[in-house]
């Protein structure tokens, strides 16, 4: 009965450790999914994934728990208008930067769906035609 009860346990081990792998490999193909750039902002050198099409923008960083080699998203849109971003099936809690050009012309902060429990919106206060997502500190 020992045998059989250690045997069992030794299996979740092991079931376990395959999830976590699979999980691992899902996350490294979502970052192969998008471009990569270095962006000057605010004197801060950024690694960004890029979001340029809109099936990127729809996606951006839903089911992102946390990024490695990269600092967050940006999303490159063909023209300015106010933009609307949520948190569905975003598990990081976002500083969202609003950018006109080359200039920040607002931030705002969106929770994470598991802080909020509820679907989140922000908003531009002026027209954008880049937004920055990058994990924030709170």
């Amino acid at each position: 009965m020992k045998k059989i009860i250690l045997g069992f346990i030794i299996g979740i081990f092991i079931l376990s450790g395959v999830i976590l792998l699979n999980k691992n490999r899902q996350d490294q193909d979502r970052y192969e999914e998008f471009t990569r750039i270095n962006y000057k902002l605010e004197n801060k050198n950024l690694k960004l994934l890029v979001a340029d099409i809109p099936e990127e923008w729809q996606r951006g960083l839903m089911y992102f728990r946390k990024l490695e080699g990269v600092d967050g998203m940006i999303f490159i849109f063909p023209d300015k208008q106010q933009r609307t971003f949520w948190n569905k099936n975003t598990f990081m809690n976002l500083d969202i930067l609003w950018i006109d050009g080359e200039k920040v012309v607002g931030k705002s902060y969106l929770p994470s769906i598991e802080k909020s429990k509820e679907i989140v919106t922000v908003k531009s206060s002026k027209p954008a035609d880049k937004v920055i997502e990058i994990p924030a500190k709170k």
